[in-house]
């Protein structure tokens, strides 16, 4: 069923996105990784955080969260595509998907 203030799966989509935004800890990650050489230890990095992303290891430390924890948050906003995840050997390294947070705002736009 479509609605003059869009599409069920733009109702889903934004739903998830307000579902993952509305715990605090998940909203400052995503503050946090739009600028990770400002948030995050650089030289500790293995990779570089703007090209690669931020280690969950680091967000766990910054946050003062369990590794479980973090992960279990890190999973959902990349659900709802708010992040992407990249592996590095063991380690797992997130970023903000710029481009899909832009489609979301749009889509915001359209359906309020």
């Amino acid at each position: 069923m479509t609605t003059r203030t869009g599409s069920q799966a733009d109702v889903k989509q934004l739903l998830d996105v307000f579902k993952a935004l509305a715990n605090p800890v998940r909203l400052q990650v995503l503050q946090w990784l739009r600028e990770p050489a400002r948030h995050f230890p650089v030289e500790r990095a293995i990779a570089d955080p703007v090209e690669v992303g931020v280690c969950v290891t680091h967000i766990r430390e910054k946050a003062g969260l369990a590794q479980s924890t973090v992960s279990a948050y890190m999973a959902e906003l990349q659900r709802a595509g708010l992040v992407r995840a990249t592996r590095v050997g063991k380690w797992t390294y997130y970023q903000r998907d710029e481009a899909r947070i832009a489609e979301l705002v749009a889509t915001l736009g359209r359906s309020l």
